[in-house]
């Protein structure tokens, strides 16, 4: 990240750097508050949160709007999950890579990860790469 933001929350204060995240206490990640705030600043805090809270729509919901990428730490059953799917790939096309293999195959999702970035193409299903209406959004 290019610019640095200091977070306070709970009394705890750390950069908005991935490496700030490592000295916060575990406890503070199972904190569905806690993580749901971080998130919002930084969607790739979800990499550190407590395995029961990537399960959680709300708190993966606003870590995509923030960073598509995220989705990768999703659970695997919001990566199925055509909302959450559809919020990342708006943010970042690339996204697509991390959805599941039955989302990359929906046109839809597709449309508009290609609309965002041309090269998440290559992440759609086999189907749909030689389809003309994605190819003609790719291209725009």
């Amino acid at each position: 990240m290019d610019k640095k933001k200091d977070l306070d929350l709970d009394g705890i204060e750390f950069e908005e750097l991935e490496d700030g995240y490592d000295s916060i206490p575990k406890e503070s990640w199972k904190d569905k508050s806690f993580v749901l705030e971080t998130v919002k600043e930084d969607g790739i805090a979800l990499e550190y949160a407590d395995k029961s809270l990537k399960k959680d729509k709300s708190i993966v919901l606003e870590a995509v709007k923030q960073y598509g990428f995220a989705l990768e730490y999703a659970d695997k059953s919001l990566k199925k999950d055509k909302s959450i799917v559809l919020e990342a790939v708006k943010q970042n096309g690339d996204a697509l890579q991390f959805a599941d293999e039955s989302l990359k195959k929906d046109k839809s999702i597709v449309l508009v990860a290609v609309k965002e970035h041309e090269y998440a193409l290559q992440y759609a299903d086999k189907s749909l790469q030689k389809d003309p209406d994605i190819i003609k959004a790719a291209k725009r």
